[in-house]
Parts: structure tokens; C-alpha cells; sequence
């Protein structure tokens, strides 16, 4: 028999127990060992819980119990799971965990730790839920030169563009709607300002090119600014937009990373996605494009990427498996504005057929005129050329000091 923790009984910490309990004997004949929850840390009380006698406050009862082998992190955020986790592996314990922030964070330190102390630290659950990624990244496409991946890494992100595109419904309304379904949470800032899509953009990125990527290296953009016209124009030039983590690998050994609202053209798998499924499109030299799609978040969904964690652990006690990357450095992250790119930008100008001649002026002949229906007067939309971000913008700064008015400008994908 093997015993376990759990930290944190939360929505992802109940469904760990919910289905360790449940798929208790399929689980036991597959990892080979009867695994058993000896203690539940959380600060409340759970008296209607079948767990409600396991449930401890003190976390040092876990920390010191050498009968505890492997534990479940669910507690979220940094502090205190980042102190817990790290004590857990210094004291002899395997940990699983879906804490991305973590991970994104800290990864590269508690990875060290682990294997310094043949120890595990798996997170399969931390980027795509209860959709595979870690391991297939890991494992599967060990034999491909992975250079780049792509993807919805947000739910809620999703739900709120599909609602603006397929409805026309306002960005506040279709956010409103995802809080009264459960989707985003009374302060969705994570989800809508693209912090949860950079914290599993990373995750992916230090994992498939080998050292560590901080959030703080990803240029991170959100949905808050996309409005139903910039929905409209998309769709005149065959796009939907979507809220895209992206991650390359750079021939000169660097990375660039950034997350960002982008225009998806219709012809890429990424822009079908609709609601709250994830995509994650990841590109390796020897197999191509691959896409793994699912509901990236939800109860049962993540606790079941956390159990399938916790029997690899149990499979693998006092042996490693090989997930790992190095630490990472300043220099390693390249500057996201090298990218090429096309932009969409809309504008307004109180002669907007002047304002156009300008635009092909500072951008070049190339540049597509974009219209919808109802265009007010003085309202101008195109897309400019291929260029790397930094010439684009220094053209840009340049035809605002024109006299033009720039509304809004978005990424135009070419995956």
C-alpha cells in the first residue's frame, strides 16, 4: 500500500479524491499498489465529506510522515505551494501538481531538487487539463527537433471570442456570460489579461526547447481591447481571432515567445476551436504538425491528468522519470518584435480615403483595404505587408504622427 497527500481540497483536489476513490481498483491493478489517502490539507472543515476524517491543517504532519511517498499540490498559486512543494521533495516525497503558475515560475529550481533527490515532479495537468501534452511532448516526440507549437491554452478566453464571433455579443456581455457559467472567475484578470495562456506557454516552451522560459520573458497581451468590429473586418479577410500562445525556436539556439490576440485564418485547425476547448499545435521536424484538443479545464477532467501523475510516481518510486530542462537566463529569450508578422489596424481620420493614400505611403503599396457593413465616416481598416514587428511599428508611430488616429491593431497569423 502506498500513502499519499493531498494539498488543497479545492475543485481539482475533491475530484483527485473523487477519482482515486471511484477507479480504485482499475487504478491499483495498473500501477501495481493500492494507493490510499492518509491526509487532506486545507484550512477548512469538510464535515459532510466522506474525506472529512482525513483532513489535517498542519502541514508539517505531512512533511515528517516518511509513510507518505508521493503528493498532490492543488492549492494553487505560489505561496505557500511553491515553500510546501519544495519541502515535500527535500524530504523524500514525489510530487504531482496542476499549479502552472508554479511550474512557469519555479519549474527549473524544483526540477533540480527532484533529481538530486531521485525524486519525481510531474505536472501534466498544469497546460492542458485533462488534455495530453506534457507527456507526449516528453515521450512521443522525443525523437523530433520540436521548433515550434501554437495554441488556445485558455478556455475562457475562448468561450468569450466564439460568443463575440458567432453572436456579435460585446466583449463585457460575452464575459459576463462566462462568469455566470463558471468559466471565468469573478476577477477573470488571469484568464482575459492572457496571464494563464503565458504561464502555459512557457511551460511548453522550457519543456520542448530544454531551458527555462519565465513569464516575465513572454510578451503577454489580452482580449480586453477586441471589439465586434475588429471581428467583422477579420472576417472579411477570412480570419476569426483567437487569443494564441506561440513559441519558437530561433536557428541560433535563442527562443520568442509571446501571447497575443491574433487573426487565425479559417484554412488553420486552430481557428474551428470553438467555446472552451484548448488546441495545441505543435510542429516537430520529423513528424509535422500535430494537434492536441480537448476541454482544457474542469473537475474530473484535470483531477484525472493528476491521478494518471500520481501512478506514474507510485510506478516510478526511487527512480526518475526524465522530465527536465535546464535553468534559464537572460539572454536565451529573444525579442518578440523580431517575428515577422502582418498587422490589422483600423483607424480613424476625418478623411479616411486620405488617410488610406497615407497608410500605403509609410507601409507600401502592398497593404489590403479592408470594409464592413455600416463603416462610419472616417473609419479606415487594412493589413499591412509582411515585416518583422519592429519596422511595422516604427511605421506605425510614424502614420500616427500623420494625423491618424489608430484604434486598435492586431496580429494577423500565418501558421
Amino acid at each position: 500500500m502506498i500513502n499519499i497527500a493531498i494539498m488543497g481540497f479545492g475543485t481539482v483536489g475533491s475530484g483527485v479524491a473523487e477519482v482515486l476513490t471511484k477507479n480504485h481498483d482499475s487504478i491499483a491493478r495498473k500501477c501495481g499498489e493500492d494507493i490510499r489517502i492518509k491526509y487532506i490539507l486545507d484550512l477548512r472543515d469538510f464535515p459532510d465529506s466522506p474525506f472529512a476524517d482525513r483532513v489535517i491543517k498542519d502541514f508539517e504532519l505531512i512533511e515528517k510522515d516518511d509513510d507518505i511517498k508521493v503528493v498532490v499540490e492543488c492549492l494553487g498559486g505560489l505561496h505557500p505551494s511553491y515553500e510546501f512543494v519544495k519541502r515535500c521533495l527535500l524530504s523524500g516525497k514525489s510530487v504531482s501538481t496542476s499549479n502552472k503558475e508554479l511550474i512557469a515560475e519555479k519549474g527549473d529550481e524544483l526540477l533540480q531538487i527532484a533529481k538530486d533527490n531521485n525524486l519525481n515532479l510531474l505536472f501534466e495537468a498544469s497546460v492542458g487539463g485533462g488534455i495530453p501534452i506534457i507527456r507526449p511532448l516528453d515521450q512521443c516526440l522525443a525523437a523530433n527537433e520540436v521548433y515550434e507549437i501554437a495554441g488556445i491554452l485558455n478556455g475562457t478566453t475562448n468561450f468569450i471570442m466564439t460568443k463575440m464571433i458567432r453572436e456579435q455579443m460585446p466583449f463585457e456581455q460575452a464575459l459576463k456570460l462566462a462568469q455566470e457559467l463558471g468559466y471565468a472567475e469573478r476577477d477573470p484578470s488571469a484568464d482575459v489579461d492572457g496571464d494563464d495562456a503565458c504561464r502555459k506557454i512557457c511551460i511548453l516552451a522550457s519543456l520542448a526547447f530544454g531551458r527555462h522560459v519565465f513569464p516575465s520573458q513572454c510578451y503577454t497581451e489580452g482580449i480586453s481591447k477586441i471589439t465586434l468590429e475588429d471581428v467583422e473586418y477579420a472576417a472579411q479577410i477570412g480570419g476569426v481571432i483567437k487569443l494564441i500562445g506561440r513559441c519558437k525556436k530561433l536557428p541560433d539556439g535563442r527562443v520568442t515567445l509571446m501571447v497575443a490576440p491574433t487573426i487565425v485564418m479559417r484554412s488553420c485547425q486552430l481557428a474551428n476551436v470553438e467555446d472552451v476547448f484548448n488546441a495545441i499545435l505543435v510542429r516537430g521536424d520529423a513528424i509535422g504538425d500535430v494537434v492536441f484538443y480537448g476541454r482544457g479545464a474542469g473537475k474530473l477532467p484535470t483531477a484525472s491528468a493528476v491521478v494518471a501523475d500520481v501512478m506514474d510516481c507510485v510506478k516510478h518510486l526511487n527512480r526518475r522519470k526524465y522530465l527536465f530542462w535546464e535553468k534559464g537566463a537572460p539572454d536565451y529569450v529573444a525579442d518578440y518584435r523580431e517575428w515577422e508578422t502582418s498587422l490589422y489596424v483600423r483607424a480613424s481620420s476625418f478623411d479616411a480615403e486620405a488617410a488610406f493614400e497615407k497608410a500605403k505611403e509609410i507601409f507600401g503599396e502592398d497593404i489590403r483595404r479592408l470594409h464592413r457593413e455600416a463603416e462610419p465616416a472616417g473609419e479606415l481598416a487594412f493589413v499591412t505587408g509582411k515585416d518583422t514587428e519592429i519596422v511595422l511599428m516604427q511605421r506605425m508611430r510614424i502614420y500616427e504622427n500623420s494625423g491618424c488616429s489608430v484604434i486598435g491593431c492586431i496580429r494577423v497569423c500565418d501558421l
